[in-house]
């Protein structure tokens, strides 16, 4: 969901010159900004590094549940998919802003009992250690907006419920609840001028949001 929020506010963006995808499936979008890379093996970039070369942000939003997974299962996901990909960037494009999509909760000494959270956190802290501008985005509840759906079934009934509340949702909890849509124009923001923390919780994500008009 996340991605797809950040993408749609790239193409409505006057300032975005182009934006590059890479999808394990078609994303049946279609613009003239947009160019799509279907890549089935997201453990193996090599093949399309020089392609990869030239870009001023990277809004990483792979990521799993750790529902029912191990550690070593969720970490070769969240770990080891996001640190080739951060690894492969830096050295084509030393210095660019690179947004990982993290979660609220997440553990940055990597000793809590949750395992999500520990491995999350590691690789938070590995990011933080490449020669990249990164940034840990770590949203809590995030109702999707502008026709974004879950490509997971039981998210999306979970969603479809929680609509109507999203209101309530967000005064009684204003620390944790966002949107899609201010997640994308948060990540825009974040890639235009930074932002004061490297560590983006969710209140900043919304006020980050709104700087960006």
């Amino acid at each position: 969901m996340v991605g797809q929020g950040v993408l749609r506010e790239c193409l409505a963006a006057p300032d975005v010159e182009s934006a590059l995808v890479v999808v394990r499936s078609p994303t049946g979008v279609s613009h003239p900004k947009l160019r799509e890379i279907v890549h089935k093996d997201m453990g193996n970039l090599a093949p399309i590094a020089a392609q990869l070369a030239g870009l001023d942000a990277c809004f990483y939003c792979l990521g799993v549940t750790s529902a029912g997974m191990s550690e070593a299962d969720y970490a070769r996901v969240t770990y080891d998919l996001t640190l080739h990909a951060a690894k492969l960037l830096a050295q084509a494009n030393p210095g660019m802003t690179f947004v990982y999509v993290s979660g609220a909760g997440t553990d940055s000494t990597e000793k809590g009992r949750s395992m999500w959270a520990r491995v999350k956190g590691r690789t938070e802290n590995a990011l933080l250690a490449l020669p990249l501008k990164a940034f840990m985005f770590r949203p809590g509840y995030i109702q999707p907006m502008d026709g974004i759906r879950s490509k997971t079934g039981w998210y999306r009934a979970f969603y479809a419920v929680g609509r109507p509340l999203y209101p309530l949702l967000r005064r009684a909890f204003p620390r944790m609840a966002t949107t899609t849509r201010d997640v994308g124009r948060a990540m825009l923001e974040v890639a235009r001028h930074g932002a004061p923390s490297p560590i983006v919780e969710v209140p900043e994500i919304n006020r980050l949001a709104k700087a960006s008009g």
